[in-house]
């Protein structure tokens, strides 16, 4: 077995448009938003380049603050993106965000990048960063979660207990689905990157364990924390006047 991951060319990655164009080509034939579909796809395109162009100039630095800036930059831009379920209240509730997502995914960060793999340095962005990145958007999908459905149940006129428990439950049924099917359904993305680099699938699998753990973790913390300063404070969690 060649244990070298394949490199993919650029003429044989332009292959994998096809089934793309298959599916705006029939958008269009059918008169819906191949626009937005085909406007979705260039995006993605145009951002991955651009990641992998940043990402080089970030591993290749030794400096802490550096990557500091870029976990800080994931904690707020996670934090207000969260908060689009519930525009209105984006400002005033964005502190209680912020605390969540830096608090659950935070310390989840810690535990992993120090208390599991022990990384030498702290800070190496080539471990914190991608690590970084999965912890924080997860944090921030359940923070997003249970804001939409915690102002759903206050205005069915739910009290605050109850809303704040529906809301943790609604939060956390992607990330429980996955726990069920994970190694069933999917083999998630971590672990099929490292198969194909080669890596045996057992150590593959450990580090898969700890990314589904970290997830859990990170998305139910969070959500818990944010739904928990909302309960605190009834001003802000009494729906807007209609």
């Amino acid at each position: 077995m060649n244990d070298a991951i394949l490199a993919i060319s650029l003429p044989r990655l332009g292959l994998a448009f096809l089934p793309v164009a298959v599916v705006i080509a029939v958008l269009a034939r059918w008169s819906l938003e191949y626009r937005n579909a085909l406007y979705a796809v260039a995006r993605m395109l145009v951002q991955l380049l651009l990641i992998g162009y940043v990402l080089l100039s970030l591993f290749a630095s030794d400096r802490a603050s550096i990557v500091v800036a870029v976990v800080a930059t994931m904690i707020f831009l996670s934090s207000w993106i969260a908060l689009g379920t519930v525009r209105d209240r984006r400002r005033s509730i964005l502190g209680k965000a912020l605390a969540g997502i830096a608090i659950g995914g935070g310390l989840t960060l810690l535990l992993v990048t120090g208390g599991i793999l022990g990384l030498d340095p702290w800070y190496a962005p080539r471990y914190v960063i991608p690590l970084a990145g999965m912890i924080f958007a997860n944090a921030m999908n359940g923070v997003s979660l249970a804001a939409e459905r915690f102002y759903a149940e206050l205005e069915r006129g739910t009290g605050l207990a109850q809303a704040r428990a529906v809301a943790l439950r609604a939060a956390l049924i992607p990330t429980i689905n996955s726990l069920f099917a994970v190694g069933l359904v999917s083999l998630p993305g971590m672990m099929t990157g490292q198969i194909l680099a080669g890596i045996s699938p057992l150590v593959a699998a450990r580090y898969q364990i700890m990314v589904m753990c970290m997830v859990f973790g990170a998305a139910g913390i969070a959500s818990a924390c944010f739904l928990a300063l909302l309960a605190t404070n009834p001003r802000a969690a009494v729906p807007p006047e209609t």
